[in-house]
């Protein structure tokens, strides 16, 4: 593997990571489990706050809800994959932003 290749692989780890310990710790503090459905309660101050949270969590709820959804045997693989895809390319991409925040202050 090349070193680009491993640094994506662990940018992509970051980002998985990150959204796992966001939102294990947003369930630890509210004893709920976290969703996009805070946004959809209209303009409030909790849903724009909820926007950072959820551009770094949004990985791991939406891996959760794909896992734990009912859906019919024929149509299971193709979800699964396209969700994990998205999901992938998501935390590749909240990775990267962590990584760049670091290195701007100096930490990596």
């Amino acid at each position: 593997m090349s070193p680009d290749d491993i640094q994506s692989f662990l940018t992509l780890a970051l980002g998985f990571a990150v959204a796992g310990m966001l939102t294990t710790g947003y369930q630890a503090l509210t004893a709920r489990t976290p969703s996009f459905g805070v946004i959809s309660r209209g303009p409030h101050l909790r849903a724009f706050a909820a926007v950072p949270f959820l551009v770094f969590a949004a990985p791991f709820i939406i891996m959760r809800n794909t896992i734990r959804a009912p859906q019919p045997m024929e149509h299971r693989f193709a979800t699964v994959m396209l969700a994990t895809t998205f999901a992938g390319f998501w935390s590749l991409m909240s990775g990267t932003a962590l990584i760049m925040a670091l290195g701007a202050l100096g930490v990596a």
